[in-house]
């Protein structure tokens, strides 16, 4: 144990986090009706981001652990325990209530990812995942996708591709965590992300570790460490259900053009 936290206590707080995001999302939603798209204090952030971290937060710190979050920074770097929170996943989405939009929470100890818990926010679908125990959907055990080639696969795209990378079929989505997730249960056999180092660690964190727990693989087009606290990091991802797949993703989003820039610092959403 890390700090004094067993695997299933580390899962009953990011769990707990999630339902009081949950709850905090669906108060603003009461109080809020015509105001899902309010934005608040910088460029790509939502006043409901605000209202879900704050709740997130008053779980996390009460906890005592240390926290990683797109919208209040990181604090208690030093502790035991590091939970890397996206409270609204995709808030581009849940201001036009488009149900793929989650709570993503990553618990980080010396020794990397340590349990995640993606909570979809719309529908209640749930996965969660321990280091070395294996990934759930709402209880119940997932593998990832075992196709291998590129021309059999359907991926879930973030951005723009620009060209078509011979893949029988795409989805645009529009939340990263979600789309790990989605890889990991075998819905996608694979996910490319098309911008440019626009994706932050609380953006991917909790899909990492439910991907590669079903038997997955995710990896940063440059090799860069994907476990990392720092605010400021950024990433360009692919994923694949088998290694032949991630493999030809990975070279074929090298070769793609670049659907978009990353955006201007302090943009908060994936998929928007």
């Amino acid at each position: 144990m890390s700090g004094g936290w067993s695997d299933d206590a580390l899962i009953e707080l990011l769990g707990a986090t999630a339902d009081a995001i949950a709850v905090a999302l669906a108060d603003y939603r009461a109080e809020h009706p015509a105001g899902l798209r309010d934005r608040g204090e910088r460029p790509g952030q939502y006043a409901l981001d605000l209202a879900t971290d704050a709740a997130a937060r008053g779980v996390l710190d009460a906890a005592g652990v240390g926290v990683l979050s797109e919208e209040s920074g990181l604090h208690g770097v030093e502790r035991d325990v590091v939970v890397v929170v996206d409270p609204v996943d995709g808030s581009t989405n849940a201001s036009r209530n488009i149900p793929w939009y989650a709570a993503s929470l990553a618990a980080i100890d010396a020794d990397g990812l340590r349990a995640a818990v993606v909570a979809n926010l719309a529908t209640g679908v749930r996965h969660q995942a321990v280091r070395g125990g294996g990934a759930t959907r709402d209880g119940v055990r997932i593998r990832a996708s075992e196709v291998t080639e590129v021309t059999s696969s359907v991926l879930v795209l973030n951005g723009y591709a620009g060209a078509h990378g011979r893949w029988k079929q795409y989805r645009t989505m529009g939340a990263m965590a979600l789309d790990l997730c989605a890889v990991a249960d075998g819905t996608f056999d694979g996910s490319m992300d098309c911008t440019v180092d626009a994706i932050n660690p609380w953006d991917y964190l909790g899909g990492a570790l439910v991907l590669t727990e079903a038997g997955g693989h995710l990896v940063d087009i440059e090799g860069r460490d994907l476990v990392t606290l720092e605010p400021g990091a950024r990433r360009t991802l692919v994923s694949a259900g088998t290694p032949e797949l991630l493999e030809t993703l990975r070279r074929t989003r090298r070769d793609l053009p670049s659907g978009r820039p990353a955006p201007a610092s302090g943009s908060s959403d994936s998929g928007a």
